[in-house]
């Protein structure tokens, strides 16, 4: 899998699948890019790909007319060279210049990737995976970067991770470092990315790509609500389902660059990492620093077929494997049927019902502990509030688990409000500055987790919480930015690593709980979709998309998120109506027909439901547990783009082609529409499929379901289903329709 010619200093990464090729320049011992793409064969030389020519007015190196780094392809640029593109290591030296030349001095391969401690990334097994590690030393210093890539059996894959070390005694500063540099030939691409907002996340967006920078970044100390740390490339001519598409994503939780430079010459320079904003990293002597593993993915099936690595591969090397494929809770949270104003026996009457109607687990939302009966107070107290739980967490989790259900909690571990002992003790462990202005934010202050003691108070908190009662469940939110960037723990030289250190605490304090308690599931949340990225997957692996529930605007956000997570991340509630983020009224079926395509549950007061809608809601419980299977473990396509038009529709068929589910939705009515055809793909063409919906089954086989497609105004049967001869399905409908093998 990883070929080296020591005559040539060639490198080689393969598969059937990719090729990805790097070289030692013999001028100057810098790392040159070569190719990345579909797999090709070994050869003895790759004189091939390497592109040289004089240009004039340009930079060269001594002795050659035709070295000039600013057109040539790298590994790892940096600033002192002759390219004045972005570099991805920015180092100030103990005088203060910048000037870097890195160049290689030897090589390692070897087998397996075990999880780093403290730094979520991909894991796998030595008959899976094989690594190299390529060493490089800086002419002028002690530093050496370690550039380490990581390429699978089984996936168009390449890892990239990069890691820095003071072999000398003199401090230096980091300025930047990138995880990923990538310089990638024009073909006239197009780049998508999600960006959004709180209440509608992962929104997509495709663009040409143009000469000069295009970046999305979050300088939050989150992956932000506004961009997603993915982005791809693909061809004009690319669809869903054909066409080449590179995709990259960044596993990382706080502030993140993801950028494409594209130069004069025609080069896309593609770079994904931690944010150069606000950063500065002191690097002692005998010091490393890791940078975030960054994602690759080649794909020649189209966007579709880009998602499906990125979801298959995320959920076998990187989610917690316990629950990667197991069967996740259907549940309920009491959120937007009681938001502060609730108590013990309210909440029990919602879960008597829950279980009456076929639910597995209860969460226990906001508004638990403390004094806590609105948002402006209570946060980093977490002690049960009496008055509403007169027998605390304890005697509530007992009660639900006596009814048969699993019980689950919400927590906002990260915050911190003034009404607290927590924040009366110790005022100096929130962010900010204290002789100057911090901001309010949701009526919070985030709470200083670049401190090893502030992480250990919440841990302690929190464990009190967890070993007093039978929790499975919890969910940890988190609902504001970093607005005033300051640590009173903090030299002044090193405030600019407060932000990692920040994201770093987080991942400390998931860490201590798992490993208390490794059996817990956790949904992670940040006001909905704000930090919804691969790092947190490692921990919690499902993930609140959205706190805009709607089932319209979740055909959008649910859309976007599948390009890069898997359907088994997604967390997906029905929810009120008229829905509390847009007021739209949908029907429960349309709510539960997007839902679906997720993790599944309820936030509604099911207390107030009719007998009929109490019966509609067992059997969509009965349907989703039936379909679990299928929708999390199979295949995902998307088949309609809810952004083009009226319409929004996907499907998942599983891995053996026997069966597959397909979802199909409609925003608004129109009068006297034209027959429509929905064709389907990833069947087998030669198999026969029932088709079914709503107790009708027609008999179709797999070749004619992708040629001719299900006619969207019929029944299966082809039969008129009312007088005018017309199916209608009104504004906000849908259908869903199962494929079982014959």
């Amino acid at each position: 899998m990883i070929y080296f010619n020591k005559e040539t200093l060639e490198f080689h990464l393969s598969n059937d699948k990719i090729s990805y090729i790097f070289r030692v320049m013999e001028e100057t011992g810098v790392m040159e890019q070569l190719y990345f793409g579909a797999s090709i064969d070994v050869y003895d030389c790759y004189d091939f790909l390497i592109e040289r020519e004089s240009k004039p007015g340009n930079n060269q190196s001594e002795g050659s007319q035709i070295t000039n780094l600013d057109d040539i392809k790298q590994e790892l640029p940096v600033y002192g060279t002759t390219d004045f593109r972005q570099p991805a290591l920015e180092v100030v030296y103990p005088n203060g210049d910048r000037i870097s030349h890195f160049a290689y001095h030897n090589h390692e391969i070897r087998r397996g990737k075990a999880r780093l401690k403290g730094l979520p990334s991909t894991f796998g097994k030595e008959e899976e995976v094989e690594i190299l590690a390529v060493f490089l030393k800086d002419r002028y210093s002690e530093l050496i970067v370690e550039l380490r890539y990581a390429i699978y059996n089984d996936f168009p894959i390449i890892t990239r991770q990069n890691i820095i070390t003071n072999h000398g005694s003199q401090t230096h500063q980091l300025e930047s470092f990138l995880s990923l540099n990538l310089d990638l030939p024009n073909e006239d691409y197009e780049w998508l990315h999600l960006h959004g907002a709180w209440a509608r996340e992962a929104q997509l967006s495709r663009d040409k790509l143009v000469t000069g920078t295009q970046q999305i970044n979050s300088t939050r100390g989150a992956s932000s609500h506004m961009h997603n740390p993915f982005l791809t490339l693909c061809l004009p001519e690319t669809t869903e389902n054909q066409g080449r598409a590179y995709g990259f994503s960044l596993i990382y939780s706080g502030n993140f660059l993801a950028q494409i430079q594209l130069d004069t010459y025609n080069i896309a320079r593609i770079q994904l990492g931690i944010n150069p904003f606000q950063f500065s990293w002191e690097l002692a002597g005998n010091a490393s620093f890791t940078t975030p593993e960054a994602v690759m993915v080649y794909s020649e099936q189209g966007l579709n077929g880009m998602s499906q690595t990125f979801h298959e591969f995320y959920k076998t090397h990187l989610i917690n494997q316990k629950w990667a494929h197991q069967k996740r809770p259907v549940l309920i949270n009491n959120w937007e049927a009681t938001y502060f104003d609730f108590d013990e026996e309210k909440i029990l009457t919602i879960a008597n019902k829950a279980k009456d109607l076929g639910i597995d687990l209860f969460v226990l939302d906001d508004g638990w502990f403390g004094t806590r009966d609105t948002d402006n107070g209570s946060l980093g107290n977490w002690t049960p509030d009496l008055r509403k739980l007169p027998n605390g967490i304890r005697g509530l989790a007992n009660k639900i688990v006596d009814l048969g259900l699993q019980f689950g909690l919400w927590f906002e571990p990260e915050m911190v409000s003034v009404d607290t002992p927590l924040f009366a003790a110790h005022p100096d462990w929130r962010i900010g500055n204290p002789d100057k202005h911090i901001s309010h934010g949701r009526n919070q202050f985030v709470l200083d987790f670049s401190r090893s003691e502030v992480v250990d108070n919440i841990f302690e908190q929190i464990d009190k919480v967890l070993s007093s009662a039978p929790i499975t469940y919890i969910k940890w939110d988190m609902n504001r930015y970093i607005s005033e960037s300051y640590s009173a723990a903090l030299d002044k030289q090193n405030q600019g690593e407060l932000f990692h250190r920040y994201i770093l605490g987080v991942y400390d304090l998931y860490e201590k709980i798992l490993e208390k308690f490794p059996d817990l599931l956790i949904e992670s949340c940040a006001g909905g979709g704000g930090r919804f990225d691969p790092a947190l997957l490692y921990y919690a692996p499902q993930a609140w998309a959205s706190d805009d529930t709607d089932a319209v605007e979740r055909l959008r956000i649910q859309y976007g998120t599948s390009m890069v997570y898997p359907l088994s991340s997604i967390g997906s509630h029905v929810s009120e109506v008229p829905n509390h983020q847009v007021g739209r009224l949908t029907s429960l079926s349309m709510r539960a027909n997007v839902a679906m395509f997720g993790t599944f549950g309820y936030e509604l007061d099911i207390t107030n439901f009719s007998e009929a809608e109490s019966a509609e809601i067992r059997t969509q419980i009965m349907t989703f547990k039936g379909y679990q299977k299928l929708i999390h473990d199979g295949v995902f396509y998307r088949l309609k783009n809810p952004n083009d038009g009226n319409e929004c529709a996907w499907m998942v068929v599983s891995k053996d082609q026997k069966e597959a589910l397909v979802g199909w939705y409609q925003v608004l009515a129109k009068p006297n529409p034209a027959y429509q055809r929905l064709r389907l793909v990833g069947l087998s063409p030669d198999k026969n499929y029932g088709v079914s919906e709503g107790g009708t089954e027609a008999l179709r086989q797999g070749k004619d379901l992708m040629s001719v497609g299900l006619l969207l105004g019929e029944n299966l049967i082809g039969r008129p289903e009312n007088e005018q001869g017309r199916s209608i399905f009104g504004d906000f409908g849908s259908r869903l329709f199962y494929l079982c093998e014959k």
